[in-house]
């Protein structure tokens, strides 16, 4: 029998529906095996689907976790799962079905989580916008015309849409937060070393990148955080200790300092959607008895931008020059969008002076961001500089990085800084536009139920 109020319980929920026996951990797989057959036609956000699997996972023991018994979905980027091929959306990459979990996979299934299948992502991560080559677009739930974001959009989508409560997510340049303002949902992107990339790699893109979750709920992330957070032998970076996230929620907030920038780095407006986001989320920071002033920190975009993408370019040409080692192809053009082939030949003329040089304006961007928290607990901007755009914005077969980088960052202005100074950030859904797309807003979690049915009868 479908469990129409699936929708409402987030992870936590679902899993004390099991621990009180009043529901099975089988009969929340097949209600979302059930959701995802139906919406996955017009949402293209599942594309590997692992369903025996996960039933047999839900018909017996499971771990006494967070997410005992709750459907859980990965990405297709990062977190190797036995069986299951992770492509990143790209056709260079054959479908090897990995013979081992990552240390994060591991920990995920430790929670409770029953993993379904991979999500969609656009190739190798590098966008925005979730629409490869290789897989097709995935569609926002809230409007199919519009992007769910990138690059973690297929977990996004689902859980948006009510098929899981949360799905796994990574960042390397905002990857988890711009799907998460994108669905209107909670992205957090931990701090630089918080979780393992164990025991494949030491780090990922110079640990610029972090891995978690996208959810429809504050308390689903803090437990997750909880779950796999926790560094092990080889790790390079260690993150410093911290508290108990799910404890914390229970902790009254101290008076905090919180600065606000209201238009972007380099000083261009935000789209008006996303400024009066910034502009609520700041009266509600005030009303609630903090501090709030205007101010930035100050971050050398000129500088910044370029280190970046050499690190990214560097770190892309190492990754497909192995993958043909492993392979045995010699990569061309052919195997690849116009837009990875552009970064990847750029990568390539990085010279070691110019990836050395990088990495110290990266050290010294960290040395900034920390003497700005010295005086801010907290930095408050928009995610994105516009709404969700449609799906076909960007132009994925221009081969120049700076023709086909320079929409994108102005797309997303703030997400990389984080990336760069190894600083957690969120989203959080707290502000919708007149046309129904999410800015954030605090009816994401409620509203899944009634997305759900829309999705479900269009």
């Amino acid at each position: 029998m479908p469990f129409a109020e699936y929708a409402e319980y987030d992870g936590i929920g679902l899993a004390q529906l099991v621990r009180k026996k009043d529901l099975k951990p089988l009969e929340l797989v097949e209600e979302a095996i059930r959701r995802a057959e139906a919406i996955n036609p017009k949402l293209n956000a599942v594309i590997f689907a692992d369903y025996e699997r996960a039933r047999a996972t839900a018909a017996g023991p499971l771990p006494k976790g967070w997410f005992s018994g709750v459907p859980f979905f990965l990405k297709d980027i990062f977190a190797f799962a036995e069986g299951m091929p992770t492509r990143q959306g790209c056709a260079f990459i054959p479908p090897f079905r990995s013979d081992h979990d990552s240390l994060l996979t591991a920990r995920f299934r430790a929670a409770g989580l029953i993993v379904l299948g991979k999500t969609n992502v656009p190739e190798f991560g590098l966008v925005p916008t979730t629409e490869s080559k290789l897989y097709g677009p995935c569609r926002n739930p809230w409007d199919l015309q519009h992007s769910p974001g990138g690059s973690s959009g297929g977990s996004a989508a689902l859980v948006a849409a009510g098929v899981v409560p949360l799905a796994h997510a990574n960042d390397g340049g905002g990857s988890i937060r711009i799907p998460a303002s994108c669905c209107g949902l909670v992205g957090l992107k931990p701090t630089r070393g918080r979780t393992s990339y164990a025991p494949d790699f030491g780090d990922a893109v110079d640990g610029l990148a972090v891995e978690l979750v996208v959810s429809r709920s504050v308390r689903d992330t803090a437990a997750a955080l909880d779950a796999v957070a926790g560094n092990v032998q080889g790790d390079p970076y260690w993150a410093p200790p911290a508290d108990a996230y799910f404890a914390g929620l229970e902790r009254a907030p101290k008076k905090l300092r919180v600065a606000i920038s209201t238009r972007k780095l380099d000083g261009q407006p935000l789209h008006p959607d996303c400024l009066a986001a910034v502009e609520t989320a700041a009266k509600l920071c005030a009303a609630l008895g903090h501090e709030v002033e205007e101010a930035s920190p100050d971050l050398d975009q000129a500088m910044l931008i370029p280190a970046f993408m050499a690190l990214w370019g560097a770190n892309l040409a190492a990754g497909i020059d192995f993958l043909g080692q492993i392979t045995g192809r010699i990569p061309s053009a052919d195997d690849f969008e116009g837009l990875t082939w552009g970064l990847y030949e750029a990568g390539k003329r990085v010279s070691g002076s110019q990836y050395l040089i990088a990495k110290s304006i990266m050290a010294q961007a960290t040395r900034t961001a920390a003497r700005f928290h010295e005086t801010y607990d907290v930095w408050l901007t928009a995610t994105l500089g516009t709404p969700t755009v449609k799906l076909g914005t960007f132009n994925m077969e221009e081969r120049d990085p700076q023709k086909s980088f320079a929409p994108l960052i102005d797309y997303v202005p703030f997400t990389a800084m984080q990336n760069v100074t190894g600083q957690p950030a969120i989203n959080l859904p707290l502000h919708w536009n007149p046309a129904g797309l999410p800015i954030g807003g605090p009816q994401g979690y409620r509203s899944a139920c009634s997305l759900w049915a829309a999705l479900e009868t269009s």
